[in-house]
């Protein structure tokens, strides 16, 4: 009995799913149309080019072993392909793929790129021992909406994060764009968001990266050629979440990639969650027109805790610890550390470790003498050594060369902002500023905080790199 093929590929379709995950075979299985069956020749119909590639790159041996068994041996496989966007305008191409060797693209259209290796979509985020095609979310599962307390300071943010997280990429919130200070829980927000639409959504890819992390694969993959795959890979994601992308400023390569991938997540419905330090309005260094697509969605900011709220979050974290402490406490500690969630967590942390390890009861003298100490530390003086360093690390050179006598301009502007930091930042005399910077003598400081001030007033790029090692010096 000669099968059709309908049935030929409902019976091959029995048996790969048996072979792949749910999620996998919903994404990459369920979307192909069976066209024809002739002359052992079984021809489907893909979505698109990467579609294809992917499958080629991913399940090749299992389609091969699938088509053997079901069709019978010799069998070959063709791809027809079909090119456009959202269903519109649509065109489509056919390549022969034998279920042994490589593909022949040769009545592939001229206007598509053709790379020296049409089935390698790499996977930044592969688990170990699992298939590529697994994206690992990133996700810690600490980082829930159970354990993200809701005051006052966060409850737009958080309203419209879990709006988000029932209906990715349906709801007006896209992108969702988080912003606040450091330690406030915007990572813990944009990560519990994720974990929410994995838990209703198990079939959603959902990656988690941080703009650096992001930058390093990107520069990794210029440098192996592989900027196609990278930005494939990107595209393939349901729900995105980007961490601290003021990060992006003045990286304009990054800048270029990140941009079309947005908008190709953007016009598909997916989902985009983007996490700053400042608002989209705020942002420095970054390109016009991706500052205003961060405007497209909701900006929702978060805040310092207030009073009550940190008393919640510090019952919440001894609570997961399984310590019982009195409210008097927890008070004390609520109304001392003021500043952001993060050291709030670490001043209970402290006084847990210490209780535990010189098996001492939890008491309020016992908090009072570890948050005077921490009060203590946290308004330390700011050496001039420790200056000199983090401007360094920021412009990538050694403090030998900032204390040289080049005058290449790049080192004499660090110099310069070295010396601006040490007079606003220590008591220090500003010849001993001098002295210690370069060996210059005061007039130089003086001149050195002067032009300091007058770029800040000037260039954008310059103020932003003085806020930013502000920051790093403050932490």
């Amino acid at each position: 009995m000669v099968k059709t093929v309908e049935i030929a590929w409902k019976e091959c379709l029995q048996i790969i799913k048996d072979n792949v995950s749910k999620a996998s075979y919903r994404t990459w299985f369920e979307p192909i149309v069976p066209l024809k069956l002739e002359d052992n020749v079984l021809t489907i119909q893909v979505p698109s080019t990467f579609f294809y590639e992917f499958l080629e790159e991913q399940y090749i041996d299992l389609l091969r072993k699938t088509l053997t068994k079901v069709i019978g041996s010799g069998v070959k496989l063709e791809y027809h392909v079909v090119m456009g966007d959202n269903g519109y305008n649509k065109q489509a191409y056919t390549v022969k793929m034998p279920t042994s060797g490589k593909p022949n693209l040769s009545n592939r259209p001229l206007h598509l790129p053709v790379d020296k290796d049409t089935a390698s979509i790499k996977n930044p985020f592969i688990i170990p021992g699992l298939k590529k095609m697994h994206v690992d979310p990133q996700l810690k599962p600490e980082n829930s909406f159970d354990n993200f307390v809701e005051g006052e300071c966060n409850r737009l943010a958080r309203s419209a994060g879990f709006a988000v997280a029932s209906k990715p990429g349906g709801t007006a919130f896209n992108p969702l764009f988080v912003y606040g200070g450091n330690g406030l829980g915007k990572t813990h927000l944009a990560q519990a968001i994720g974990i929410e639409v994995k838990k209703q959504f198990p079939e959603k890819i959902v990656l988690y990266v941080d703009s650096s992390r992001f930058q390093t694969q990107y520069a990794e993959a210029i440098r192996k050629n592989n900027r196609n795959d990278f930005v494939h890979f990107y595209q393939m994601i349901d729900v995105l979440i980007v961490d601290d992308v003021q990060y992006f400023a003045t990286k304009i390569g990054t800048q270029d990639v990140f941009f079309h991938i947005f908008n190709h997540l953007h016009q598909l419905g997916k989902q985009v969650i983007l996490t700053s330090d400042k608002s989209p309005v705020e942002l420095q260094g970054l390109d016009e027109r991706l500052l205003s697509r961060f405007k497209w969605g909701l900006s929702a900011d978060v805040q310092e805790p207030d009073f009550k709220t940190r008393i919640e979050i510090l019952k919440m974290k001894s609570y997961q610890d399984g310590i019982n402490i009195d409210d008097e406490i927890l008070e004390y500690i609520a109304s001392h550390i003021t500043s952001n969630i993060r050291e709030l967590e670490g001043a209970l942390i402290s006084i847990l470790a210490q209780s535990t390890l010189n098996r001492k009861e939890i008491t309020l003298e016992l908090a009072k003498q570890m948050i005077d100490k921490l009060v203590k530390n946290s308004r330390r003086e700011i050496s001039i050594d420790y200056i000199q360093k983090v401007v360094c690390n920021y412009f990538n050179m050694s403090v030998e060369k900032l204390n040289s006598k080049t005058r290449k301009r790049e080192v004499v502007q660090a110099r310069q902002i070295a010396m601006y930091f040490a007079k606003s930042m220590t008591k220090s005399s500003l010849a001993s500023i001098g002295a210690n910077i370069g060996g210059k003598d005061h007039a130089t400081v003086l001149h050195a905080c002067k032009t300091v001030n007058n770029l800040m007033d000037t260039d954008k790029r310059f103020k932003y790199y003085i806020e930013e090692i502000d920051k790093k010096l403050k932490m």
